[in-house]
């Protein structure tokens, strides 16, 4: 690719993309891994004292250091928010409130007459999400009874019946079995102080349309079976759920690789009997020791690690900067994602129960969860590894990411055809995602990885690409599930087209580059705030970050732009670069549940920008 770039900028690029490799060089394991910290909110701190609480090992030293971040996170309004810069949410203040309470910060004192003030206002503990209302409860500070109901003999639905645990999202069934021993035997520990300040003393009607008022009604009798249920039927489902918990717990303690099924798992399993010295809650809580970060600025617990997808972009990345396959960087950390491949079943075999498996998960120990998103990145990157013991891996997983396509041709993350409705509109959900369908940003990422194995001829790549088509929206973006938001989602399908034999000069490619053009800021980055997943008004707009101008600038050169706009993209990463090739990043820019939970991957800085600036210059191969 030839440049005709201003003076000096091809220099300046050149220069930051080296640092920026020697940085990222400088972060690779002995083992050949690279894991940077997954950033949250601070629910996932005041959760974990709230654990510790319940269980009884609460210490003052793990309460302080973890009070210690949430006061830091605090914003001077008094509130928290979801994301850096968002909007406050009630529900995390509520919870990090109590957090602090429990940390001994009294009631009275500033900071916390001001978060106290913001969640009455916004609907107090009555309207909060059902969720922080699940961690009050067990607490005493709300009734069992004013709780949507999800009994555990949903167990014995079968994977055909509509609203069987299957029917969830992966995340979201680990979560709710669980959540059903912890609702049917309705626990009530002891806190040392109580929350009036906290209540507002009304309860927010709840309208519901349609489903959402039959699942009511449906709610309303399930609380009636609640107070007499079958008792052989309710033993046998109890002990069907914790057979099911313990079978799915990790080789490292957890559940999913999260921390929404691992502590509400561990609360569950110690009500049945489970006691702290039983080998799978001491697996459990060991297993959180190492989520925990601690350091000058407090403890934090990583809602989930990304070691696998940290790496194998962290691979692509320096094949885009221009290391040949057999670097020994690339070879290092490719024989660590060989020795990663999952070769066993999981819950995806229920929909694909003739599917051989293959491919990986996003974290160390999440053997029953493998994804297609990673699995696609892996392909990518360890085919340009040029380890030659990687060949039956790929294969292997190119025949299971295949295997994984929905009856729509599109690709979802865990599971295939996990689409239905019905489970959004239960009074138990208004908080996050909980089904799985297909997203143009992971469908991208294995027409992509597809396309480079050289099956872009495939049936299943051809109803891909026919499903990302669709899938533009009108403006000429696309969606972003995994990433903020429409940048992120129109970063990954221009690339993925391209491979796969859409001509540049076609009209989706020419619509999304205009888009890309229309949506630049005046400094020349690219930036989307998270509020774009709740207000159409945001789409596009936001600070400029690394991450995001390049998600912008590898879709402009994939579509082979050599324009003003990519030059002014260059020039704001070269002239924003930090001393030692890294690059600050304090915004979200990754996506846990749209419009609820987000994440900042701190790796995503870099990595993202070696790639674009490698291919600017070229050097990808």
């Amino acid at each position: 690719m030839t440049t005709t770039e201003a003076p000096g900028l091809t220099e300046a690029a050149a220069a930051a993309v080296e640092a920026a490799r020697d940085h990222l060089l400088g972060l690779q394991s002995a083992e050949g891994w690279w894991k940077a910290e997954l950033e949250t909110n601070v629910t996932m701190d005041a959760e974990d004292l709230l654990l510790r609480q319940f269980l009884g090992i609460r210490t003052d030293a793990e309460t302080a250091a973890a009070a210690r971040w949430i006061r830091s996170q605090q914003r001077a309004d008094g509130t928290w928010a979801n994301f850096y810069g968002g909007p406050p949410d009630p529900s995390t203040t509520i919870e990090a409130y109590v957090a602090l309470r429990l940390a001994g910060d009294a009631p009275d004192a500033e900071h916390m007459r001001k978060a106290a003030a913001y969640a009455r206002e916004a609907g107090g503990i009555e309207g909060s999400r059902v969720f922080t209302r699940i961690w009050l409860a067990l607490f005493g500070q709300w009734s069992w009874d004013d709780l949507p109901v999800m009994p555990p003999e949903l167990m014995f639905l079968p994977s055909r019946v509509p609203l069987n645990v299957y029917s969830w999202a992966c995340w979201a069934r680990q979560t709710i079995v669980p959540l059903t021993i912890l609702g049917s035997l309705r626990p009530v520990r002891s806190l040392p102080f109580d929350l009036a300040e906290l209540r507002a003393g009304r309860r927010p009607a709840r309208k519901a349309t349609g489903w959402g008022r039959a699942f009511n009604t449906l709610d309303r009798f399930l609380h009636v079976y609640e107070k007499r249920p079958v008792a052989p039927l309710r033993n046998a489902a109890l002990r069907r759920a914790a057979e099911w918990i313990v079978a799915r717990q990790e080789a490292d303690g957890c559940w999913g690789g999260i921390q929404p099924p691992w502590v509400y798992s561990l609360m569950a399993l110690s009500l049945l009997g489970y006691d702290l010295d039983h080998p799978v809650m001491k697996r459990g809580l060991a297993g959180l020791d190492r989520f925990t970060i601690e350091d000058e600025k407090g403890r934090r617990l990583e809602a989930c690690q990304s070691p696998v997808w940290d790496t194998v972009l962290a691979m692509n990345a320096l094949s885009d900067a221009g290391a040949p396959a057999g670097d020994p960087a690339l070879l290092r950390a490719a024989r660590w994602v060989v020795n990663e491949e999952i070769r066993g079943p999981g819950d995806w075999s229920v929909r694909r129960p003739d599917l051989p498996p293959g491919g990986w998960a996003f974290e160390f120990d999440n053997d029953l969860y493998p994804d297609t998103d990673d699995t696609a990145e892996a392909i990518l990157a360890l085919r340009r590894s040029g380890l030659p013991e990687a060949r039956e891996p790929i294969d292997r997983a190119v025949r299971w990411m295949s295997g994984m396509v929905s009856k729509d041709g599109g690709f979802a993350a865990f599971d295939a055809d996990n689409t239905q409705e019905l489970c959004t509109k239960l009074p138990f959900c208004d908080f996050g995602a909980v089904i799985d369908p297909p997203s143009a940003d992971v469908t991208a990422h294995v027409v992509e990885a597809l396309a480079k194995e050289g099956h872009a001829e495939a049936p299943v790549t051809k109803r891909a690409v026919v499903w990302l088509l669709k899938a533009q929206e009108a403006d000429g973006s696309w969606f972003g599930r995994w990433g903020a938001n429409h940048v992120y989602g129109t970063g990954g399908v221009v690339p993925a087209l391209i491979a796969a034999g859409v001509r540049p000069d076609k009209p989706p490619i020419r619509r999304a580059v205009a888009w890309l053009e229309h949506h630049q800021n005046p400094d020349g980055g690219w930036g989307e705030d998270l509020r774009s997943y709740d207000d159409p008004a945001w789409i596009g707009r936001g600070t400029s970050t690394p991450s995001q101008t390049a998600w912008a600038l590898l879709a402009l050169l994939a579509a082979g732009e050599r324009s003003p706009a990519v030059e002014a993209g260059v020039r704001w990463l070269v002239e924003n670069q930090r001393p030692d090739g890294t690059w600050d990043e304090d915004q979200f820019t990754g996506t846990g549940f749209p419009g609820d939970f987000y994440i900042n991957y701190h790796l995503y800085r870099l990595v993202f920008p070696i790639s674009a600036l490698g291919r600017y210059l070229g050097r990808d191969r």
